[in-house]
């Protein structure tokens, strides 16, 4: 039984709210006072408190941080005759729970009360209902997904009832797993079917979903076109439930244009995000700029050429816009371009790539202590969105949106946590990566795999006359047989990318555009 303390200096002319809160299952002790309402929270302990502000002796203002240090973290609502602005001012910067003006009625009581005490259980308890209504909904639109849209509108579901069931108490989440996987496996197949006639289709075909060359003219230049200074903000490996993290912290500064595109395969820097600043497949950026190509078997950084791939798209496209180029690993790196923005301001496109999010997620592989801090996607996110918000990557944002710049906030592919090893044999020249691999001389089950054996008809470079790609699904990662039970629990449960999901191929692409100026 919740116990609930009310200080009223009428509190006799209260008693039939009393009698109906305690008709409701409450324990309610009463007060005259707020000096009787310190005494009573210093010998008892209460779960809520109900306070008057019009209260002769201590004003219920007056009492709030005497309470607070006899009874701190126990929730206050706060009643009042009173509306001026000053006194809910005053109220809400001592972090009352609830403000109620007089006369109230037993309902409104009761149900602050609720919002107060029970609202974990009660969201649980809904949250648990909606997604056991919607599972059969869900589970159809799986087996009935069958176009771009299909798929988008399917990861949105699910990434919204991830986000609800992970704040609730519940054992739903699990049976949203097996449906996330479900989903995957089924996402997997749709991709192999399709993959290639998107490659063959021309951009604006129907049924082809945004791709990586087709970011920079499809969202980039109509904005540089209508006039607009723009700031194209990349954050690597950042996927959708991650947004959803960010979201809230910039929904008073900008509206928000919201989408998904599609990353290319392999969903991993060296072609996705190159592919992105270059508006090309790799192939052709191999073919036209072999200078600014890195081959796999290369041990130079692989996005060392981003800045030269925009300018080459930049000029195919005969664009005149003067551009920067940013690349930033650190919050020190973060704020030196917040203090400096006034220099930016010469430049119609301003290019920025956040490093952070692939940082955490290597850091998360190779570490136990990040492991532990980021055991699942839950906490995942949260420590994502704990960096970018005490970073200065919000506070940039909201720097650019009081200069007037549109923002892009986008990524080049996501990630996904693996658990399911699926054997490989490569020679010493194969890639590392865990979700693709690319060789001439590969051994794996053709049904655990999509194989890509004709490079150039997918627009991927061959780094030999007999390369080979293979991707990964679902939550598999590739191992090798040598030391396998190492490799295995090495990588089992780490944040992978490279492959076919929903989590690495279907990602944020999202126009923020500054509410005033």
């Amino acid at each position: 039984m919740s116990k609930i303390l009310w200080a009223d200096d009428e509190i006799d002319l209260l008693k039939p709210h009393i009698m109906f809160l305690r008709s409701k299952g409450y324990d309610v002790t009463s007060a005259c006072s707020g000096r009787d309402a310190v005494e009573l929270a210093e010998q008892s302990v209460y779960d809520l408190i109900i306070l008057d502000e019009n209260m002769p002796g201590l004003t219920g203002l007056e009492t709030l941080p005497l309470l607070a240090r006899v009874a701190p973290g126990v929730p206050v609502i706060m009643i009042t005759k009173s509306e001026e602005e000053n006194i809910m001012d005053q109220a809400v910067g001592n972090n009352i729970a609830d403000y109620l003006i007089k006369p109230v009625n037993p309902n409104q009581i009761l149900l602050s009360i609720k919002k107060n005490l029970h609202s974990g259980r009660l969201v649980s308890e809904q949250a648990q209902s909606g997604y056991r209504q919607d599972f059969g909904d869900i589970g159809q639109a799986i087996a009935m997904a069958d176009s771009p849209a299909d798929w988008q509108s399917l990861y949105r579901r699910l990434v919204d009832w991830e986000l609800k069931l992970a704040s609730t108490d519940t054992n739903m989440d699990e049976l949203l797993e097996m449906q996330r996987a479900e989903a995957n496996s089924e996402f997997y197949k749709y991709v192999k079917r399709n993959y290639h006639d998107w490659l063959r289709a021309g951009s604006d075909a129907e049924g082809r979903p945004l791709l990586s060359p087709d970011v920079f003219k499809r969202r980039v230049f109509p904005l540089l076109d209508a006039g607009r200074k723009v700031f194209f903000v990349l954050i690597d490996n950042f996927r959708l439930d991650q947004w959803e993290m960010l979201k809230p912290l910039l929904a008073d500064t900008f509206s928000m244009e919201e989408s998904l595109y599609t990353s290319i395969l392999p969903t991993a820097t060296q072609y996705a995000r190159n592919a992105i600043f270059s508006g090309l497949m790799p192939a052709d950026i191999e073919r036209m700029f072999p200078d600014l190509w890195v081959d796999e078997e290369a041990e130079e950084g692989k996005n060392l050429n981003e800045s030269p791939l925009i300018a080459t798209q930049l000029e195919r496209f005969r664009r005149k816009e003067r551009f920067s180029y940013t690349k930033l690993n650190d919050s020190s790196g973060i704020e030196k371009l917040t203090r400096d923005i006034a220099s930016y301001e010469s430049y119609d496109l301003n290019v920025v790539v956040v490093n952070f999010i692939d940082m955490l997620s290597h850091a998360r592989t190779e570490l136990k202590m990040i492991r532990e801090l980021a055991s699942n996607n839950a906490a995942y996110r949260a420590l994502t969105q704990s960096w970018l918000k005490h970073s200065g990557t919000v506070d940039l944002l909201k720097r650019l949106a009081a200069k007037g710049y549109h923002v892009i906030v986008t990524t080049d592919h996501g990630t996904i946590r693996v658990d399911n090893p699926v054997k490989v044999v490569g020679d010493k020249n194969t890639n590392t990566n865990l979700r693709y691999k690319v060789g001439k001389n590969l051994s794996y089950n053709q049904k655990q795999v999509y194989e890509i054996k004709n490079p150039a008809a997918y627009g991927l470079p061959s780094p030999n006359l007999s390369s080979t790609y293979i991707f990964a699904g679902g939550r598999d990662f590739f191992a090798y047989p040598n030391n396998y039970n190492h490799y295995v629990q090495y990588y089992t449960d780490t944040f992978q990318h490279g492959g076919i999901s929903m989590e690495e191929m279907l990602i944020p692409l999202i126009t923020l555009t500054p509410k005033t100026r």
